[in-house]
């Protein structure tokens, strides 16, 4: 079993910000998979489905970006899910936009939303979608930038980005995440 985790801010008011990335992308797999309606568990939203025969528990954090390890710390002591078998999906400031990158264990890069989960499962050992969103360009301005909606003009690339998340997760839950992420960078570059 497989816990996939979209991070963000619960909320309307937050609903197109960049920090959203992580819950669009979840929502795009529960949506092409057809996977049960969300219900609230774990200080979260759970819904779950299969993927090529894999059972999957979707979650998105209702605590907050900065508090979204409790939820995590719940969920997969609940499925009495391994941290190995967590795949963690958020935006990234230090990767162009639409550039994305997977990788497996890790520092935080300053994330609260990583620090938070890493703090409550007592291990940086699990997997990372990381969706660039790119940087603003100073530190200060990092917190307005994340906090902020996509312009019109990204729109339609942050959509297409999700989408294909959802085309394609299935090779991350069957362990060729290379291949999943040669392929988006031959996506960005058409």
């Amino acid at each position: 079993m497989f816990l996939i985790v979209g991070l963000g801010n619960p909320g309307a008011k937050y609903e197109n910000n960049r920090h959203n990335i992580g819950f669009k992308a979840v929502d795009e797999i529960a949506h092409r998979f057809s996977f049960s309606s969300w219900s609230e568990k774990f200080s979260g939203l759970v819904c779950k489905g299969e993927i090529e025969g894999e059972k999957v528990v979707l979650l998105k954090p209702l605590t907050y970006m900065n508090n979204s390890g409790n939820a995590v710390s719940l969920a997969l002591n609940f499925f009495k899910i391994k941290p190995e078998n967590m795949i963690v999906i958020h935006d990234e400031l230090d990767l162009p936009p639409l550039k994305v990158r997977y990788k497996l264990g890790g520092g935080n890069g300053g994330h609260n939303g990583l620090k938070s989960i890493q703090q409550k499962i007592g291990t940086p050992n699990f997997n990372r979608l990381r969706l660039g969103v790119g940087h603003p360009g100073s530190k200060e301005q990092v917190s307005p930038y994340v906090l902020s909606d996509f312009l019109k003009s990204e729109k339609d690339g942050f959509d297409e980005l999700c989408y294909e998340v959802s085309k394609n997760v299935n090779m991350l839950l069957a362990g060729k995440s290379e291949k999943f992420v040669s392929d988006f960078a031959r996506l960005v570059q058409s």
